[in-house]
């Protein structure tokens, strides 16, 4: 769980003063600065107390609108419900009780058994189901660390009993977990496309074939890591083996369609689809596979509960957030500050990556997006970049960001499952940190690879 789920009652006196040290340093000396100035020195001052993310936002606008704003406070309070109420935004809680019934579900360890049968037989066979297992959890839950909880309790103890190393494992599965918020359904691109109009839709579409060329290129340098090191390989399976996983499989599977091709062929709207998978994937788990009793239902619905409350509470202060910053022109003076720069389309996408590559760091991802999407959004606009392009870039850097030090929300579930140490963890998935990247530099320049499948389904 993220530092944006630790309650307020955490707050020492010490740090309280802390706070009000750093308002009034903000108030007495940065007067001078710009508005834009202020409000980011508030913003990164509260953070570096420790406050979750998303009290240090509503801190922030509050601080702000009471200081230096002329900004009638009914227009904030009507903005705090108007922004949240946004019919796309429940797809997010729907999508993630999908996940956690899928996870409990007993779904991960039929489409690893499926996944095995498929590529098992070649060099590095159990890591290579490992990542087409990841690919296959992704597209029925949205979530990374679901992902890497699901595939990896289950995967990480059977490959160190055939042979593997267990950084090897951990480096395999803690990044192709990642593949979660990459491969549609997304609820990192829904926060996105809520975040800045944009269709979320569309922007699933997008996701796939970057989502499953990502998933083949991690799947080569494993296997050439594999090759090279002479990791063991599984026998392989027959046809009727591979049909009866798929078998066994199937109702799982079956979801994808469900939401894709719902979304796709206008059955339902992308929210629709995410209540639907909640309700498909609590009769799957519950009454197919029966891997889910109904005693186990409370906590199934109160993780689920507490991860959404956790994400829209984010929301709805990153909501006030983006009204104050829209109110005092910053995403228009930062336009005009870089293009009189001169910055081109392709140098604005370097510093894009380089900025959520270091936010990435040390924030989860939603936070990240509701911070830097407004920002951002303008600016690639008026450089004619394409929106839902740029939606797929930021996922890809989030998803880095999910495997890298110090909050990486996926290194400490790997951790977690492996008994290995962070660093350690760390250095396991670095060789495929660097692929990723090398992954984000051909994302970044080669828009075809996000824009192609959605404007052929979509027109554009």
């Amino acid at each position: 769980m993220s530092s944006a789920a630790l309650p307020v009652e955490q707050f020492t006196k010490k740090k309280a003063l802390i706070v009000m040290a750093i308002i009034t340093a903000v108030l007495a000396g940065l007067s001078s600065m710009g508005h834009a100035g202020i409000v980011f020195a508030i913003l990164a001052g509260l953070m570096l107390t420790g406050m979750p993310i998303s009290i240090s936002l509503g801190l922030t606008v509050l601080a702000f609108l009471f200081f230096f704003s002329n900004v009638p406070t009914e227009a904030v309070a009507l903005k705090l419900f108007t922004g949240i109420e946004k019919f796309e935004i429940m797809a997010i809680p729907f999508f993630i009780l999908a996940g956690n019934f899928l996870t409990h579900g007993g779904v991960a360890k039929r489409m690893i058994a499926f996944a095995t049968a498929l590529v098992g037989h070649f060099r590095g066979g159990l890591a290579l189901g490992g990542i087409v297992a990841c690919a296959l959890f992704a597209a029925v839950s949205g979530s990374s660390p679901a992902t890497v909880v699901a595939i990896g309790s289950i995967l990480l103890p059977a490959m160190v009993k055939q042979g593997y190393p267990m950084k090897f494992g951990v480096g395999v599965i803690g990044t192709a977990g990642g593949l979660g918020i990459l491969i549609p359904p997304s609820i990192v691109m829904v926060i996105y496309a809520v975040s800045v109009n944009e269709s979320i839709g569309r922007l699933f579409i997008a996701g796939i074939i970057p989502g499953l060329l990502l998933a083949l290129t991690l799947m080569g340098v494993t296997w050439v890591v594999a090759k090279k090191r002479n990791y063991p390989r599984q026998p392989k399976a027959s046809i009727g083996e591979v049909f009866r996983t798929f078998r066994e499989s199937f109702w799982g599977l079956f979801l994808i369609v469900v939401v894709i091709g719902g979304i796709y062929s206008g059955l339902f709207t992308p929210t629709e689809a995410a209540a639907m998978s909640a309700v498909y994937a609590f009769i799957v788990a519950v009454f197919i596979y029966k891997d889910l009793g109904f005693k186990d239902m409370p906590k199934v619905l109160l993780s689920a509960a507490s991860m959404s409350s956790m994400l829209l509470y984010i929301i709805t202060n990153a909501v006030l957030f983006s009204f104050l910053l829209t109110s005092e022109q910053v995403p228009q003076n930062l336009t005009a500050w870089m293009i009189g720069l001169g910055l081109t389309s392709v140098t604005f996408l370097i510093f894009v990556n380089v900025l959520l590559l270091a936010a990435g760091n040390f924030m989860e991802p939603s936070s990240v997006l509701l911070i830097t999407a407004p920002l951002l959004f303008p600016v690639a606009m008026e450089m004619g970049i394409d929106p839902i392009h740029l939606g797929v870039l930021m996922t890809v850097n989030m998803e880095i960001g999910m495997i890298t030090p110090p909050v990486g929300l996926n290194l400490y579930v790997a951790s977690g499952i492996s008994r290995l140490g962070l660093t350690e963890t760390t250095k396991a998935c670095a060789p495929w940190i660097l692929v990723m990247i090398l992954y984000l530099m051909l994302i970044t320049y080669v828009p075809a690879i996000s824009l192609w499948l959605p404007n052929l389904l979509y027109g554009g």
